[in-house]
C-alpha cells in the first residue's frame, strides 16, 4: 500500500476513535468498531490518572508509554507533542511547563483536533495550541522547541526518516525529544506486516528496534538512550484474524518480539 493510502487509513481510524470515550474504546474488542482487530489500540496504554495535569476527557487510552516521565520538561519550556490526539500528553506537559511555558500539539486528524481544542477551552488555558499538520512536513518554524514528545505515533508514519529529520529541525540547539513507540525484534509474518488496519493499530507499522535507533542517528541526534522497554504480547483474538492455526503456532514458537520503548535523544 502506498504511503498516502496508509495515511488515509490512519486518519479514518483515528477520526472514528475521536468520537468515542476511553471506556468505550477499552470495553470493546476494538477501539473503532472494526471487528476485533484493533484491541492493539489499548493493550499498550499506561495509567495516567495520578499525573499532575491529567485530564480524563483527553485520555482515549491510545498510548504505548508515558513520554513525559523521562522528557525532563522544565518550567518555561516550549514543548511540542506529535500526534497529540485529544490532548492527553499536552495537558500533562502543560502542568510541567507552568504558566510561563508553552505546549503545542500537532495532529492531522480534524476530529482529534476538535476534541483537543474543546478540552483545552473548558480549562481556559492560554498557553496550549493545537495545530493541524503532517509529521513528515511540519508547518512549524525551525529551532523553536526545547522538548519534543510523542506517544505511540511515529510508528504510524510511513517515512520515519522524514519524521525524525523534521523533529531535528524544529528543536532548538541542545533541545531533546522523548518518544514512546512500538518496535520489533524479528520479522512479523507477511500477512500481519501487510495489513493496513493493524498498521493503524501501531503494530504493522513498527520498525526493527536497531533500524529505529539508526534512523534517529541518521537524523543527526546524539545521546540516544532507551529509558524504558517492555515486551507486548498480541492476543490470539488479533492474530487469528490474519494467521491460520499452523501459522499462529509458528509465530508463537518464533523469537519475534514486539516492544514498547521510550527513547530520548539530543540535538547537539
Amino acid at each position: 500500500m502506498k504511503a498516502e493510502d496508509l495515511k488515509i487509513v490512519v486518519k479514518e481510524k483515528y477520526s472514528e476513535i475521536a468520537t468515542q470515550d476511553k471506556a468505550r474504546n477499552q470495553s470493546s474488542c476494538c477501539g473503532s468498531g472494526c471487528g476485533c482487530v484493533d484491541s492493539s489500540y489499548t493493550i499498550f496504554s499506561d495509567d495516567y490518572s495520578t499525573l499532575l495535569g491529567y485530564n480524563p476527557d483527553a485520555d482515549l487510552g491510545l498510548g504505548c508509554g508515558m513520554p513525559t516521565e523521562f522528557a525532563g520538561i522544565k518550567p518555561g519550556d516550549s514543548v511540542l507533542d506529535l500526534g497529540s490526539g485529544a490532548g492527553n500528553d499536552c495537558f500533562v506537559a502543560r502542568a510541567l511547563v507552568g504558566e510561563n511555558g508553552r505546549v503545542t500539539g500537532l495532529d492531522f486528524t480534524d476530529a482529534m483536533l476538535e476534541k483537543a481544542r474543546a478540552n483545552s477551552a473548558k480549562l481556559n488555558y492560554t498557553n496550549i495550541e493545537f495545530v493541524k499538520g503532517d509529521i513528515e512536513e511540519m508547518p512549524l518554524p525551525s529551532d523553536t522547541f526545547d522538548v519534543v514528545i510523542s506517544n505511540c505515533v511515529l510508528n504510524l508514519v510511513p517515512d520515519k526518516q522524514k519524521a525524525f529529520t523534521q523533529i531535528f529541525r524544529v528543536l532548538k540547539q541542545g533541545g531533546h525529544f522523548c518518544i514512546s513507540d512500538v518496535v520489533l525484534s524479528g520479522q512479523l509474518p507477511e500477512k500481519l506486516r501487510n495489513e493496513a488496519i493493524l498498521y493503524a493499530g501501531c503494530v504493522a507499522g513498527a520498525q526493527q528496534k536497531e533500524e529505529y535507533l539508526r534512523t534517529i542517528r541518521q537524523a543527526g541526534f546524539g545521546n540516544i538512550e532507551i529509558r524504558k522497554e517492555k515486551q507486548v504480547t498480541l492476543p490470539d483474538e488479533i492474530l487469528t484474524n490474519y494467521l491460520d492455526e499452523a501459522a499462529l503456532k509458528g509465530y508463537r514458537a518464533s523469537k519475534l518480539g514486539i516492544f514498547s520503548i521510550t527513547v530520548t535523544a539530543t540535538k547537539s
